[in-house]
């Protein structure tokens, strides 16, 4: 029996507290095992998986299926499963970094991560005994894969207006599904489905359904702009039997596990685009060294410095914030392997859901924007089906659909908090107050290398906090309707998150190391607090002309303005310079 704990930090805090840098994952916390686990999965990218890219590109799922056979033998698809059930049952920052290492293995890596976390995850966490028994070991293995059946032709991002039934048999032993599941990754060779229906047509419940059940049928393979080595067809069930033993969880409580399962998907949706954005960059770098054009190497102009030092930069934040939340998900759900009490499970993975869409929402478009980026600096070559950054550029798309669209995340990172403190758990209009009285008294910080950077968060936090506050005020109960001002109020929170962990990253690193070691992120921090502070006035001010009345646009955005602008510094050209001149003489990402 696992008792609940207290967690050292609780999920969205850094809406309104600050945290210490102590307590922050970094990468350079991995331990020499998660050291091992990158060199294996990236070893398994390059020896493996890469020289077959064409024809995974064609479809032959075949290969696609052997090369998850092989991923299974070396331990890459159990890292997720507990070690009594044939996985590794390693930690949530094990799961992050093949997460990353895999990313830039196109439709591979979706298929690849589909199967560890949505379509092997409801078994780890809410399965029995038995059903754990039957199915993990040979999902960590590779001799099943694993499938996830939410999305309906009417039911997209509204998960729970999903119309496929399940109906109890008359002497009691099957339930008789009936439905179509759209959209669905792995279909062509998955084994097993978790499927969602509504048994007696009202209770949501979760299935374990096996590809040879009679009633279930596939649809056709759709022929789709990218990601094209993942399998993505129909699942069809017509009376589709499914013995009672494999409902999953509890009848009506199917919500449970589909909405707190997907939470973990969006953070290892975070891993995977950082990791292809990384790869991206590289590409990137190289090429530029080796173009030549007006009589010298294109990575010799400034304003192709420019694009490669804010390729990096966005990485850096992305790197930073995706390994913070990885560790804030091991605190919450360390030990629970072997639980048996689901509603603490959910409570655990629910924690984190504002950092988990964080984590989904900024790494996805972090990876558009470098590959948008990437593909520029390569010309008309880049538009070339013969240089990768063309397959890099078209599957980076569906990452800001996949997981919940990155409308219906931005909703979720205000929500929480806002019904907390419709609860009354969050003063939130005494929070706002204090903020504009932080605003208009002086501010005495740490002296150090990056103490502007590290009351520019607080600022950008204060400025968060003021906004929330006259939403809240402006509309109360009716704020959940008003979709901008929330979407406003989310790109605040995003860029905090992200700067935040990038600056608490660097303050680590100074600690730890020293501030020669740290140079690289000293000068990424300082770059990216520039653009932040920019970025949020702009949200900021976006907001309230759509929120406050005439009297609160006055008095707030001058105290906005006033309040991030004494925070902005000269020289930002030349950091971005020396970013780049960096990152070209790795050839790779580094910091």
């Amino acid at each position: 029996m696992v008792s609940d704990k207290t967690l050292a930090y609780r999920g969205g805090s850094f809406l309104y507290r600050a945290p210490s840098a102590e307590g922050v994952f970094t990468p350079e916390d991995f331990t020499e095992e998660h050291l091992m686990i990158y060199k294996t999965a990236k070893r398994f990218l390059e020896n493996e998986v890469r020289p077959h890219n064409e024809k995974i590109e064609q479809q032959d799922f075949t290969l696609v299926k052997t090369l998850l056979d092989k991923a299974g033998v070396l331990g890459l698809l159990g890292h997720s499963v507990p070690e009594q059930y044939g996985g590794l049952g390693l930690d949530k920052i094990s799961k992050g970094i093949v997460g990353e290492a895999l990313g830039p293995a196109g439709g591979y890596g979706v298929a690849h991560s589909n199967h560890t976390c949505i379509a092997t995850l409801p078994i780890t966490y809410f399965g029995t005994a038995d059903q754990k028994a039957r199915y993990l070991p040979k999902l960590a293995s590779g001799e099943f894969i694993g499938a996830y059946c939410l999305t309906e032709p009417n039911a997209g991002s509204d998960a729970l207006a999903a119309q496929t039934t399940a109906t109890l048999n008359s002497e009691g032993t099957h339930y008789l599904l009936n439905g179509t599941k759209m959209f669905i990754t792995n279909a062509a060779f998955s084994d097993t489905f978790i499927v969602y229906a509504k048994v007696d047509n009202h209770a949501f419940t979760a299935f374990i359904v096996e590809k040879d059940f009679p009633g279930l049928a596939l649809g056709a393979e759709e022929q789709k702009m990218g990601i094209k080595g993942s399998s993505t067809r129909s699942v069809i069930f017509e009376d589709c039997q499914v013995p009672v033993e494999n409902l999953l969880g509890e009848v009506g409580k199917g919500h449970v596990i589909a909405l707190n399962v997907l939470n973990l998907g969006r953070f290892n949706l975070g891993s995977a685009t950082m990791g292809a954005a990384k790869y991206a960059l590289e590409l990137t770098v190289k090429y530029t060294k080796e173009r030549r054009q007006f009589g010298k190497a294109i990575a010799d102009f400034t304003a192709t410095q420019e694009k490669i030092a804010g390729m990096a930069m966005r990485i850096y934040a992305a790197e930073s914030l995706q390994y913070r939340t990885a560790g804030h998900l091991e605190d919450a759900l360390e030990g629970l392997y072997d639980a048996e009490d689901h509603g603490l499970i959910a409570k655990r993975m629910m924690e984190y859901a504002t950092e988990c869409a964080i984590c989904k929402v900024y790494g996805s478009e972090t990876l558009d924007f470098v590959a948008d980026e990437a593909l520029q600096l390569h010309g008309g070559y880049g538009y070339i089906k013969e240089y990768k950054i063309e397959q890099i550029y078209r599957d980076s798309r569906i990452n800001r659909i996949f997981e919940g669209t990155n409308e219906v995340n931005r909703l979720l990172i205000p929500g929480n908090l806002l019904k907390a403190a419709g609860k009354g758990q969050i003063p939130l209009e005494a929070a706002a107050a204090q903020a504009m009285e932080e605003m208009q008294t002086p501010k005495v910080g740490s002296i150090s290398v990056i103490s502007r950077e590290i009351e520019a968060v607080q600022a950008i936090r204060r400025v968060f906090l003021l906004c929330a506050g006259i939403a809240y005020r402006t509309y109360g109960s009716k704020l959940a309707d008003e979709q901008e001002t929330l979407m406003n109020l989310a790109d605040i929170a995003i860029g905090l998150f992200a700067v935040e962990s990038a600056v608490l990253r660097t303050a680590k690193a100074i600690d730890v190391n020293g501030e020669l070691q740290a140079a690289l992120k000293i000068e990424m921090a300082n770059a990216l607090v520039d653009e932040a502070l920019l970025e949020t006035e702009f949200n900021a001010r976006k907001l309230l002309q759509g929120t406050a009345s005439e009297r609160e646009l006055h008095d707030s955005v001058p105290a906005i303005t006033k309040e991030l602008s004494r925070l902005q510094r000269s020289g930002a050209k030349a950091a971005k310079r020396s970013i780049a001149q960096k990152i070209l003489a790795a050839e790779q990402f580094t910091s």
